[in-house]
């Protein structure tokens, strides 16, 4: 099917700034401050019980948190939260919007992961500072008004990659346990290939171009990288050895995104090693459309979708 229609006057408002450059182009904070742009020209952010930021020990420094609880008493099942953004641009602010929404709508409590990011941190620090934080939140998820035993990971694009990967850690390195994760279209695959149609036929986007995938791999696994570091599952989390043993899954893919094919085979390695996992793509919408409820309904029926995933994986 075509773009979503609803799609079209933010497009064509963005084809016609003169002075657009390609995110390629960019500097990190050029991107980083156009990224908090697009977050914050929807207007003001649905109210929660409370909001709450705060640091937790990381490997390198104070990991930043924003904790969102939402009304009634606990404790709550926990979602921790992973922004996305190719590991170098997003932050709390860029992503208040749906960790509020998902707060809401799943009746948990929400933990928003900043992690460090690239160029400046090259890989794995984000993995690092994602799995730390996921670790202890598992360790302190009481004092936080959580369940340790109701804990799900979840985000978008590179935020995506990072839940898969701390699960696959999780898994591997005595927990926490997990009772689910949310990949929302996920980048799960570093290789430069070719093979996967969506990065061919969507190579140009909009809102996400392989060039722009590229560039923000490149930053992130930085300078010296080989294949060898786009093959570990750290990076790639698609070729770990096994998928046996993880948590359920939605996953979510977009028609008009590059990387929605990589994220429907992640899907299917989970289906082969007999995780339960639901796959539902978006026909007519392209990456990023997560962010973007207030303007379309197919974002809205994501929040609703995942919030009803979080729900039932809570036993809410």
């Amino acid at each position: 099917m075509p773009l979503d229609p609803q799609l079209r006057p933010l497009v064509d408002a963005m084809a016609a700034n003169p002075d657009a450059k390609a995110i390629q182009e960019q500097t990190p904070k050029e991107a980083r401050d156009g990224y908090r742009a697009l977050a914050s020209m929807f207007g003001p952010v649905p109210d929660v019980a409370a909001v709450e930021d705060r640091t937790l020990p990381g490997p390198a420094r104070e990991v930043p948190i924003r904790v969102y609880r939402p009304e009634g008493s606990g404790p709550f099942g926990v979602l921790v939260f992973y922004h996305g953004g190719g590991w170098m641009i997003g932050d709390l602010d860029t992503h208040d919007r749906e960790c509020r929404l998902l707060c809401n709508g799943a009746g948990c409590l929400v933990v928003s992961v900043d992690y460090r990011l690239a160029p400046e941190h090259p890989f794995p620090a984000a993995v690092e500072d994602a799995f730390a934080a996921l670790q202890w939140i598992g360790q302190n998820a009481a004092d936080l008004g959580g369940d340790p035993r109701r804990i799900a990971v979840g985000g978008d694009s590179a935020g995506g990659n990072l839940s898969a990967v701390v699960a696959l850690l999780a898994r591997d390195e005595g927990g926490p346990a997990l009772c689910y994760q949310l990949l929302v279209y996920p980048a799960v695959d570093a290789r430069a290939s070719d093979d996967y149609r969506s990065r061919v036929v969507n190579a140009e986007g909009p809102f996400l171009t392989t060039a722009a995938m590229e560039n923000f791999t490149g930053n992130y696994l930085g300078s010296g990288a080989d294949e060898a570091s786009r093959e570990d599952f750290r990076m790639s989390p698609l070729l770990a050895q096994s998928h046996r043993g993880l948590p359920p899954a939605l996953v979510v893919t977009a028609e008009f995104d590059p990387l929605r094919d990589e994220g429907e085979a992640y899907a299917r390695a989970l289906e082969a090693a007999q995780v339960p996992v639901s796959l539902s793509r978006y026909d007519g919408m392209p990456h990023v459309f997560f962010q973007l409820s207030p303007i379309l309904d197919a974002g809205k029926r994501l929040i609703d979708e995942a919030s009803a995933a979080l729900r039932e994986a809570f036993g809410a």
